[in-house]
Formats: C-alpha cells, sequence, structure tokens
C-alpha cells in the first residue's frame, strides 16, 4: 500500500494541479461540490457559494426560499437557507446580472462523507461480483460525487470533481464500493436519500488528512507543518526544488538499469564491509536517506546432511525489490514489499560446509531493506531442523547508488506529507453540511500504530471542529492480511487495530470489524459489501434509531483463577464459534511469551488455558497480521473485535 512506488516521476502532475487549481474572481460560478443530482443535508441549515466579480449581487432561488447577497472585494458570496426536508427533486437557480446557473434534479437527504485510502476508493467494479452488482445497481436516491486528487501545501478554495451521479447501472461501476454498499443498507431500512461525498486516494498516511492548526500540537509534526507552510509562502521554492527532484529521479532510474556493479560472487572478498541486523529496515540503523541499491551478504555452514538436497530459504519482506542469490546463482525475485519472500533452491546448489548468500535489494523512496519478523528468516530442508537468518548480515551501498547521494527533500508534491489532503481535498467543502463521516485508512500507518492511538482521535475531532458539526464518524478496523504465521508473535497491524478500537472513547463514533474476510494475499478484500454492511448497522442503530445488533463481541475483562482465564465481553449475546472450536487465542505467563490456548465458550464468557502456562498474566485473541480462521462471533454473526488484555509494550511503540 505505500504510495512510494508510484511516486517516482508522477510528481509534476500533481504540482500542477495544486499550483493552477485557484479561483478566478472574475468568474461568475458556483462552487464545484454544487452540481446536477446532488445531495443537500436535509433538516439543517446549510450554505450555497461561489465566486463572482467583486461586489457583484448574486441571487440564489430553491424551493420556497430565495437568497440575495453581494461578493465580497474578492469576489466570494455565500448564501445561506433554512433546513429543508425530504420531497420530490428540486432546482436551484442562481443568477447575477448577466448570467443564469441552473443545478437540476436535486434532493434533500442525508450525506455522508467517504475518505481514507485505497480500500475506500475501491470501485464496483473492482470488489466482489462486479458483474451481477453493477446490473442490479438501480437506486436512483443513492448519488455519489468523487473529489479529484489534488495536493496542496496551503489551503484550496475549490476542489474539481465527478460532479454528482445518480445511481444506475450506467454509473455505479465508479462509485465507492465501500461508500456504495454502505448506502445501499440504508436505503434498504430508511428510504431515504444518501449522498456520497467521496473524497480519497489510495496509498495515504492519516497525518495527510488533518489540518496545520491541529496537526502542529502534535510533538511529532510541528516541524514538518512549519516546513510545509514556509513552501506554501514560497511557491517559487516549491518549483526549483520540484526541478532538483525531477532531475534525481531521472538519474535513479539510470541507476536501476545499470548492472556493472554485482557482488553476487560466493568468493567475493566482504570483510570490509559494514555490518548490519536483518530483518530491521537501514533508516533505523543509521542510513536514513538511502534510496537506491545496497547488497546484503552471508555466509552459512551446512552439514553433509544438506548436500545436494532440494532446500528453501525465507527472507521476510523486502522494501522494495531484492534478487537473490545462493553461491552465485539466481533463485528468486520479488518487487512487492508486502509479500514474505520464500524461494526454493535446486538440489545440487548447496554444498556442505560453507555457502553464499547474496540479495541485491533495491529501494525506490522512503524505507528500505530487508524488513518484517525474525521467524521469517530462515532456510530449511525437510526432515531436518531450520536454520535461522535473522542476526547481523554484511552491506554495503552500490557504488552508483553512492555516487548518486542523497534524494533532495521532498518539495511536498505527493500525498504523503502531513496536512496536504486536508487542505486540498477537505478544506474545499467544509461549509457542506453532513449527517457523518466513513472512514477507511490504517494501512499506510500500520509500522507507526502506537502514534495512530493519538492520531485517530485527533482527525476526528479536527473534522468536527472545522466542518462546525459534532456528526458520527465510523471506521473500518484494518482486515486480516499477509500469510498466516504458525506461532504467535507481535503484530504491527494487530497494534493498528487496537489503536483504531481505543478511538471508540471519542463520543458518536463506530467500528466495523472486518477480520474474518480479509485475503491473505490481496490488501484490498474483494469483499466490500459486508463491509458497507457492517458500517451502515452503526449507523441505523446510532443516526436512525433501529434496534439492530451493530458489534460483535468486545472486550470487556478478564480474571486469572488457577491455570485460566476467564474473559468476558460486550456485544456477547449468542457467542458462538464458527467452523469448529475457538481459534487464535493466545496466553503467557508474566515471561511474556505467548503459546496458542485452548478456548471454551461457557454462557456469554470465553475459558482460556494450555497445560504449558501455569500461571497466566495475559490473553490475546486475533493478535497477528492475518489471524486466518478466527471465529468468535455473537448472535448477529459479528465477529468478535481482536483484543489484548495486557499493556506491554509493542514494536511500533518507538
Amino acid at each position: 500500500m505505500k504510495l512510494k512506488h508510484i511516486l517516482i516521476g508522477c510528481f509534476p502532475i500533481v504540482l500542477l494541479l495544486a499550483l493552477t487549481n485557484t479561483v478566478n474572481s472574475d468568474e461568475f460560478r458556483v462552487a464545484n461540490i454544487f452540481t446536477d443530482n446532488m445531495v443537500l443535508q436535509r433538516n439543517q441549515e446549510f450554505t450555497i457559494w461561489g465566486w463572482a466579480p467583486p461586489n457583484a449581487p448574486v441571487t440564489v432561488k430553491l424551493q420556497n426560499q430565495t437568497a440575495t447577497v453581494s461578493a465580497d472585494r474578492l469576489g466570494r458570496w455565500e448564501a445561506k437557507f433554512q433546513p429543508i426536508d425530504l420531497g420530490d427533486p428540486f432546482s436551484i437557480t442562481i443568477r447575477s446580472s448577466q448570467q443564469t446557473i441552473v443545478l437540476k434534479n436535486a434532493l434533500a437527504g442525508d450525506v455522508w462523507i467517504c475518505s481514507g485510502q485505497s480500500n475506500m476508493e475501491w470501485e464496483v467494479r473492482q470488489a466482489g461480483n462486479p458483474q451481477q452488482e453493477i446490473a442490479q445497481g438501480n437506486w436512483p436516491l443513492i448519488r455519489h460525487v468523487r473529489v479529484d486528487h489534488v495536493t496542496s501545501p496551503s489551503k484550496l478554495d475549490d476542489v474539481s470533481n465527478s460532479g454528482w451521479k445518480v445511481c444506475s447501472p450506467e454509473t455505479v461501476a465508479n462509485f465507492s464500493a465501500v461508500g456504495y454498499y454502505f448506502a445501499r443498507e440504508l436505503q434498504r431500512e430508511i428510504n431515504v436519500p444518501i449522498g456520497l461525498l467521496h473524497t480519497s486516494w489510495g496509498g495515504t498516511i492519516i497525518e495527510t488528512w488533518i489540518s496545520p492548526e491541529s496537526l502542529e500540537s502534535h510533538p511529532d509534526f510541528a516541524s514538518e507543518i512549519a516546513k510545509i507552510k514556509a513552501v506554501a509562502e514560497n511557491p517559487r521554492q516549491q518549483e526549483a526544488r520540484a526541478k532538483q527532484l525531477d532531475q534525481w529521479n531521472r538519474d535513479f532510474r539510470k541507476a536501476l538499469e545499470d548492472k556493472s556493479t554485482e557482488w553476487k560472487a560466493p568468493e567475493l572478498d566482504d570483510s570490509e564491509w559494514i555490518s548490519i541486523k536483518a530483518p530491521g529496515s537501514w533508516e533505523s540503523q543509521g542510513y536514513q536517506h538511502l534510496d537506491g541499491i545496497a547488497w546484503y551478504r552471508r555466509k552459512i555452514v551446512l552439514p553433509d546432511s544438506w548436500k545436494s538436497k532440494p532446500a528453501s530459504i525465507s527472507l521476510g519482506k523486502i522494501d522494495d525489490i531484492d534478487i537473490t542469490y545462493i553461491n552465485g546463482s539466481k533463485i528468486g525475485s520479488t518487487s512487492d514489499w508486502t509479500k514474505v519472500r520464500k524461494y526454493e533452491i535446486p538440489a545440487n546448489l548447496l554444498k556442505a560446509g560453507e555457502n553464499s548468500i547474496a540479495i541485491r535489494v533495491t529501494d525506490q523512496a522512503g524505507g528500505g531493506g530487508i524488513i518484517g519478523d525474525p521467524n521469517d528468516m530462515q532456510i530449511e530442508i525437510a526432515g531436518q531442523p531450520s536454520i535461522s537468518l535473522s542476526g547481523n548480515w554484511k552491506f554495503k551501498k552500490s557504488e552508483l547508488t553512492r555516487k548518486l547521494g542523497e534524494r533532495p527533500e521532498q518539495p511536498f508534491r505527493g500525498p504523503n506529507h502531513p496536512t496536504l489532503l486536508s487542505n486540498a481535498m477537505v478544506n474545499p467543502f467544509l461549509r457542506i453540511k453532513a449527517k457523518g463521516v466513513i472512514w477507511y485508512q490504517g494501512e499506510s500507518n500500520a509500522g507507526r500504530a502506537f502514534q495512530y492511538r493519538s492520531l485517530m482521535p485527533l482527525l476526528i475531532q479536527d473534522w468536527r471542529k472545522r466542518f462546525g458539526q459534532d456528526f458520527s464518524f465510523y471506521w473500518v478496523q484494518l482486515a486480516n492480511f499477509t500469510m498466516p504465521r504458525e506461532t504467535p508473535g507481535d503484530s504491527q497491524w494487530a497494534e493498528l487495530r487496537e489503536a483504531q478500537t481505543m478511538a471508540l472513547s471519542v463520543p458518536k463514533t463506530g467500528q466495523a470489524v472486518i477480520i474474518d474476510i480479509g485475503e491473505a494475499r490481496d490488501i484490498h478484500p474483494k469483499n466490500k459489501q459486508d463491509v458497507g454492511k457492517r458500517l451502515a448497522l452503526n449507523a441505523l442503530a446510532k443516526d436512525y434509531g433501529k434496534s439492530v445488533n451493530f458489534s460483535g463481541p468486545m472486550f470487556k475483562s478478564v480474571q486469572f483463577s488457577g491455570n485460566e482465564a476467564t474473559i468476558q465481553f460486550d456485544h456477547a449475546e449468542g457467542l458462538h464459534s464458527q467452523n469448529g472450536p475457538l481459534k487464535h487465542f493466545q496466553i503467557a505467563g508474566n515471561d511474556q511469551k505467548f503459546v496458542w490456548a485452548d478456548a471454551k465458550i461457557e454462557g456469554n464468557t470465553v475459558i482460556v488455558s494450555s497445560k504449558s502456562i501455569k500461571n497466566p498474566a495475559a490473553v490475546r485473541y486475533a493478535w497477528a497480521d492475518n489471524p486466518e480462521g478466527c471465529n468468535l462471533y455473537n448472535a448477529a454473526d459479528l465477529p468478535a473485535c481482536p483484543f489484548r488484555t495486557d499493556s506491554w509494550k509493542g514494536v511500533t511503540q518507538n
């Protein structure tokens, strides 16, 4: 989900959008968010705004209300209206002294803002069962508008978009799948027009969606906000920095194509190379600005029993691209930083005694190196104990990378900088009234999950303050993803899910747990229908007064007695397991070493134990990147939320 893989070479387009998206005050027009087929939030006072020549009079009429206003000296005008209720479609007429704009087929209903990264952006045509869903997508009371991708170091007044579309088999394919299935569930239950204001961007971090006013109070971001403000005040400096980066990117691409320096040979003398730990990003070990090619090398000694036998090697995740060699022969290459590397080693390649492993790692931007879990780094053959490959490796930057030098400082053109999308893709419609927000994001912040504990509440509070509305805010907890592990262990994704759950302490919030419908090999689960439905259950219960179960079992308390732990839950009515005995419970003593546990349901509680843990101190459930097969549900067939009873330090705390 890192956006970094698509940024190289595409910056100028984004910059152009940001620098040219300005408002001509001599032009008479309405803000881009107002188009034919739009939905206005019912039962709230609302504003329609736009631009005209300075001091020019503007008259806006809709239904039985008319407002006449004058543009200010900068050409800005806004007209305020009393609340309107459900009813037939209507037109909005906006007149100046010389022009008339008519917006047709508008409705009063409920507006929901849809935002986040690619799992919110994923369209109906990309999600599960697209042909049938598109053919049946005839819901004319659902309307959708998608905000164009734009970044800006300063706040924009307007932003282009797709225009509001009426849901039909001809249009629904390009709707946000999560947004559409959310709206469809609401339609089925309340029969109220639903407007989906969709503003999202794949691969983005949460802090890009938070305003500078809110984010500069966070100690981790104050200095970055100051840099961005300085850039906003000096656009010429922005352009100069952009040119420097463009030239570096061109040189970088040439370096990637050059194979003149290869350090794969087993006889290569690497005694003078630097020692580095793997796994562990090279940024975390002193190489803060290394983008390019570097090599890892290691020698292992194998017993006679391994000679001339087929084997396999696992290297964990590598950020971004690896080419892996055994004794000078290439055995595999992968260009996806999210995938655990596992390659087969042909028979006759390994020998008794010393063997050489060499890995050419290419990092295109951001973090780099061999990352992931130490347990994923090993070499093995059938019937023999595996040999761990975690620990110290020899490390060296390629000569071309050394000559290339550090990447010039980003000129804040890509979306993954603090506040840029808040400025460009949220600020332009802050005067819109909305029922609430649905949010699907977090994958790009998983490595900083502990920090997310403060960022998620900050986002909610920021949006409510800026929109001037105490609206509902519902989000999707991260799905299960990557290949399952055989043993308990730490997990960045589990810690991010925990941070999301902790944000439920903010009033008028809710969470859709989808730990049971992810896909190990796809960060974009196809089943967006259940995602939308589980989000809608929150809205139906909390916004529309429906008597529905909106949450799966939520951890409430734990009691230890002997070698057992008794877990109590909220939302535990009809507690049951699906597809056999309970799975993915872990238990540990004070030594913090977790083992798989036995778990059984007794009434509305779960009893957890293990023969190997006599004095348990902590229990965890579904605590993994992919706890595939976790199967604790309640009567509504909603999955239990992943949890832990301990507060021991996690892997993302620093």
